[in-house]
């Protein structure tokens, strides 16, 4: 059983935030991934950007507890590269999923 244990968020810029999340439970590097995922689309949304971009990814485990480090870009319009997110659909998979938007 996955257990949310926090999602933390900085401002460190006008477009950039960091996220660091944490849980136990997880299975996969991608869970860790995706509640630091979560945490950002709901951010994005609250101030009022519709996309973000993964620019850093760092995810460390101790026993079992789960801790992600993230960065990412916010706009207003879809960014290039990869690792994009369209924040109203990530939060709203979030959300069936029962994983925490903050």
């Amino acid at each position: 059983l996955r257990d949310y244990q926090g999602a933390r968020l900085e401002a460190i810029g006008d477009d950039l935030v960091a996220v660091q999340v944490t849980m136990a439970g997880a299975t996969l590097e991608t869970d860790v991934q995706a509640y630091a995922d979560c945490a950002a689309a709901q951010h994005a949304l609250d101030e009022g950007y519709g996309f973000a971009r993964n620019i850093r990814r760092k995810v460390d485990q101790e026993g079992s507890i789960w801790r992600g480090d993230a960065v990412y870009t916010l706009s207003k319009s879809l960014p290039r590269g990869e690792t994009t997110i369209d924040a109203e659909v990530v939060v709203s998979g979030c959300l069936e999923a029962g994983v925490p938007t903050v």
